[in-house]
């Protein structure tokens, strides 16, 4: 998943938490794969997402900012957690 394609899934999924593992692509035709980064716990908060990477540090960014950041990765199919962080998908 490409990480324009996860920003428009959080979007529909305002408020709930996802678990996704960060992939970057290593090596050239035949040899490449890909290297896992990181699980990281993403939820779209309105415009911006909030993100808690593998240290456990959590940040807010914008959109265009969290596209600067992981504009090279691949991402696995995200994974609820069950957390919920505001009232919204309650009411849609």
């Amino acid at each position: 998943m490409t990480p324009a394609d996860l920003l428009s899934f959080l979007a529909k999924r305002g408020g709930r938490e996802f678990a996704v593992t960060a992939c970057m692509r290593q090596g050239r035709g035949k040899k490449a794969r890909l290297h896992e980064v990181g699980v990281y716990r993403l939820t779209a908060r309105g415009d911006e997402v909030q993100a808690t990477g593998p240290s456990g540090q959590t940040r807010l960014l914008s959109q265009a900012t969290f596209l600067d950041l992981f504009g090279n990765y691949e991402f696995r199919a995200p994974e609820p957690t069950g957390v919920l962080t505001d009232l919204g998908p309650l009411f849609c």
